[in-house]
C-alpha cells in the first residue's frame, strides 16, 4: 500500500511539473521559421525565427515550433520590417479600394501623405469641393482606417491646404492675423498626429508662398518637433537656389528637413546634383538633419500643367480654363511656355521634347484614347504644334492630365541611392490593377519603386547591399519621422508589420508602355500582426491603424 502512494505521489509531482513547464512555454500566434532576418539596421542578415502574439513582434531567435499556431518556412527567404512608402498619393486612392495591392505586393506596411496637400483642415467650402466627410487630417487618418485599409497611414499637414483654408488661391501674402492663423492650424494638425509640414512649391497656389512664410509655418511645427518636407521651388534650371531655400528654412526655423523626390531635373542640369549633395553633407557635418527621398525611375510624373507658368492659374481650375481661352492671354501663355525663362519651372522645357513628354490621364471619355501616346505623337494626330496642343487638351479634358516627364540620368539615380541619408516613394497612389484603374496610364512607379531597388540596384547592379536598402526602407525613415510609435525595427516589443521576401526574385515588372503589372517576389506581409499577403495573394485583411508623429497629444 506505501509503494502504491508512493508512485502515486511521483506520479503527481511529474504531472505538475509537466503542466507548469507547458503553461511557462510561450505561445505565439505566429513563427516564422529560419529566414534570414534583417532587424532595420545596416546590420547583416542572421538566420533566426521571428514570434508574433497578437499584433506585436514577441520574439527573435531560435524558437521551439511546437510554441507557434502558425508556422511559415522562410528558408532561403528575406524577413525584414514592412518598407515605409515617404511619399504617397494613397490618400485618395485607399478610399476607394483599402487593400493598397500596388505597395502590399512590394512590401510596403505604412503610407506616408501629405506632399503639400493634405486631407485636412478643411473648411466647409473645402469639405463640399472634395465631398469629404472629415474636417480635420486627425478625422481623415480616423475615417480611412475606420473604413478598412491593409496598411499603416500617416501625413504631414500641407502648407498648400493650410493657404487655401485661410487665403484661398489668391497670389498674395497672408496678413499678419491671416499668418497667425495658419500657423495655429499647422500646430492643431500637430497634436493631432502630424509628421510635420509639407509643401511642393512648383505648383500653384503653393508658388505664391514665400521663403518667410514657410519659416513662420515650420517654426509652428518645429515646436512639436516635427519635420520640414519639401517639393522644393525648382528640380531644374533654379536648383541650386531651391535647395538653398530649404537649407534657410531648416536652419531658421530650427527644423528636421527632407527634399521629396530629389532630382536635378533637364539633361542641362544634370551635373548640380553632385553641388546639392555636396551642400547636403556640408550641412549634415554641421549637425542639421537634412536629407531626401527618391523614386527609383529617371522619368518624373506630375501634371501637364507643370508646363504652364503659375501666374495664370491663379483661383479655381475654372478660373484657370477661363483665362487660357482668351485670345490674348493664351498668346502670352504660349510665349512663356516656349521661352528658356528660369522664373518658373518648365517641364515642357526641362523634358527638352515632345517625345519625351507620355500623356497618362483624361478624365474626358472622347481624350482616353490618348492615354499611353506621347506629345508628339498627338501634336502630329491633330496637326498642331506641342505647345498649342498642350493647352487644347487641358481646356478640352476641363481638368488637369497627369503625364511622364523623361528629365533624368541613369547615372545620377544610382549616385542617389548611394547617400547613406537617402530613403524611397512611389509618389503615387496605391492601387489595384483591375476595373477602371485600367481605363488610365500610370507611371510604372506605381506598382515598382520598392521591388525596382531591390531587384535592379541591389542585386543586379550592387549599388548598394540588402542590408543597407532594407535600412533605408525601414528604420532609417522611421527614426528621421520620429513616429510615435514602435515601427521600422524587427525588435522585440515592436509592431509586427514584416514583409518576407525572396531576395533572387523581387524585381519590378511594371513599364512605361505596360504599367500595370505587379512587381514579383514578396511573398507574404504581416500588418499589426496581421496576415495581409499570403503566398503573394491578399488576404483581405484591413488591418491599418493611424501613426502619429511626436506631437501627437491624446
Amino acid at each position: 500500500m506505501r509503494v502504491k502512494i508512493f508512485y502515486c505521489f511521483v506520479a503527481l509531482l511529474m504531472f505538475a511539473g509537466s503542466s507548469s513547464k507547458a503553461q511557462s512555454v510561450t505561445e505565439y500566434d505566429v513563427i516564422i521559421k529560419n529566414g534570414t532576418v534583417y532587424d532595420g539596421t545596416s546590420n547583416s542578415g542572421r538566420i533566426a525565427d521571428v514570434g508574433i502574439k497578437s499584433d506585436t513582434i514577441a520574439a527573435v531567435g531560435d524558437l521551439d515550433p511546437a510554441s507557434g499556431n502558425k508556422i511559415i518556412k522562410a528558408e532561403g527567404m528575406a524577413v525584414a520590417p514592412g518598407f515605409i512608402n515617404m511619399l504617397s498619393w494613397g490618400n485618395y486612392s485607399l478610399l476607394n479600394d483599402g487593400r493598397s495591392l500596388s505597395d502590399i505586393k512590394q512590401g510596403v506596411t505604412l503610407e506616408i501623405f501629405g506632399e503639400g496637400w493634405s486631407m485636412g483642415p478643411l473648411t466647409e467650402e473645402m469639405k463640399k469641393e472634395r465631398d469629404a466627410e472629415w474636417s480635420t487630417l486627425g478625422g481623415f487618418l480616423e475615417y480611412l482606417t475606420d473604413k478598412g485599409v491593409s496598411t499603416n497611414v500617416a501625413s504631414f499637414v500641407g502648407a498648400t491646404t493650410i493657404r487655401i483654408n485661410v487665403i484661398g488661391r489668391e497670389d498674395r501674402a497672408p496678413t499678419d492675423r491671416e499668418l497667425e492663423q495658419m500657423k495655429q492650424l499647422v500646430r492643431e494638425a500637430m497634436e493631432q498626429g502630424a509628421l510635420g509640414l509639407g509643401t511642393s512649391l512648383i505648383y500653384a497656389p503653393a508658388w505664391y508662398a514665400s521663403t518667410q512664410e514657410l519659416i513662420a509655418l515650420s517654426k509652428a511645427a518645429a515646436e512639436y518637433d516635427g519635420m520640414y518636407i519639401s517639393h522644393i521651388r525648382s528640380e531644374g534650371d533654379n536648383l541650386l537656389q531651391a535647395t538653398d531655400e530649404l537649407f534657410e528654412i531648416a536652419t531658421k526655423a530650427t527644423i528636421d528637413a527632407q527634399i521629396y523626390h530629389l532630382k536635378a531635373a533637364g539633361q542641362q542640369n544634370w551635373d548640380k546634383l553632385d553641388t546639392v549633395m555636396g551642400k547636403i553633407d556640408s550641412l549634415r557635418s554641421t549637425g542639421h538633419n537634412v536629407a531626401a527621398n527618391m523614386y527609383t525611375y529617371t522619368a518624373a510624373s506630375t501634371g501637364l500643367d507643370a508646363t504652364i507658368p503659375p501666374w495664370v492659374q491663379e483661383g479655381s481650375y475654372s478660373d484657370f480654363i477661363e483665362r487660357l481661352k482668351e485670345p490674348a492671354i493664351r498668346k502670352k501663355v504660349e510665349a512663356s511656355m516656349r521661352s528658356d525663362t528660369t522664373d518658373w519651372e518648365n517641364f515642357y522645357q526641362l523634358a527638352g521634347s515632345a517625345d519625351d513628354i507620355m500623356l497618362l490621364e483624361f478624365e474626358n471619355d472622347s481624350l482616353k484614347h490618348l492615354n499611353g501616346k506621347t506629345l508628339a505623337e498627338v501634336s502630329n494626330i491633330r496637326n498642331t504644334d506641342p505647345v498649342s496642343t498642350i493647352l487644347d487638351l487641358i481646356i478640352e479634358n476641363e481638368n488637369d492630365i497627369s503625364s511622364v516627364f523623361f528629365v533624368m540620368s541613369e547615372e545620377n539615380v544610382r549616385k542617389k541611392i548611394r547617400q547613406p541619408y537617402m530613403t524611397f516613394g512611389s509618389d503615387a497612389r496605391s492601387v489595384a490593377a483591375e476595373g477602371e484603374v485600367l481605363e488610365s496610364s500610370t507611371h510604372p512607379r506605381t506598382y515598382g519603386t520598392f521591388a525596382r531597388l531591390l531587384g535592379k540596384y541591389v542585386r543586379e547592379q550592387k549599388v548598394i547591399p540588402l542590408d543597407e536598402a532594407i535600412h533605408r526602407l525601414t528604420g532609417l525613415p522611421a527614426t528621421n519621422l520620429k513616429i510615435d510609435d514602435k515601427r521600422g525595427y524587427l525588435k522585440k516589443g515592436y509592431y509586427a508589420d514584416v514583409v518576407i521576401f525572396d531576395p533572387e526574385a523581387i524585381g519590378d515588372r511594371a513599364t512605361y508602355e505596360n504599367p500595370h503589372q505587379y512587381s514579383a517576389g514578396v511573398e507574404h506581409v504581416f500588418v499589426n500582426g496581421e496576415q495581409v499577403l499570403k503566398n503573394g495573394k491578399h488576404t483581405g485583411a484591413m488591418p491599418g491603424q493611424v501613426v502619429r508623429g511626436p506631437g501627437y497629444k491624446k
